[in-house]
């Protein structure tokens, strides 16, 4: 599988444009390595642009998804991409308040029929795994359709 990315390969694989990409470099989002004045970004960096989508699909400011990112960090001490690759589904909830992360379907229904108001789900492992399937297809079939390929899984899940 391909370890490097360029923005163009990003932008093709998620939809994005390229001042988003820029921007979230600028404001410490996402931040990729650099080659002269191109960004390469790593499966980690592409992990976490893909949730970023997700979550940003789902109605998540960018000051909260800056949020949610910082407390996976803290929460694992480790990439997003390297964090959720176990075996494990790792699911995030939030009520707009509060962050759980979990990966006990007892924990999640207990949060759900304890909540006072609507909960967001997202399974994070699922959008990782997305982005590494699209990838891997890409690869065999050197298809110019990612993006739409990541959209497809997305709107299915």
């Amino acid at each position: 599988m391909k370890d490097r990315f360029t923005s163009r390969d990003v932008i093709a694989l998620t939809g994005i444009t390229a001042r988003q990409l820029q921007w979230w470099d600028e404001r410490g989002i996402v931040v990729p390595a650099r080659e002269g004045h191109r960004r390469l970004y790593s499966m980690e960096d592409l992990a976490e642009v893909a949730v970023i989508c997700e979550l940003r699909s789902r109605g998540f400011s960018l000051q909260r998804v800056r949020k949610v990112i910082r407390f996976l960090q803290r929460e694992f001490g480790k990439r997003l991409a390297a964090t959720v690759s176990g075996s494990s589904e790792y699911h995030l909830l939030t009520d707009g308040q509060t962050l759980y992360l979990e990966t006990s379907p007892r924990q999640i229904v207990d949060i759900l029929k304890n909540a006072r108001q609507p909960m967001l789900t997202v399974c994070l492992s699922d959008t990782v795994r997305q982005v590494r399937a699209v990838i891997r297809g890409a690869k065999k079939n050197s298809s110019p359709s990612m993006s739409r390929s990541l959209q497809k899984a997305r709107k299915v899940s």
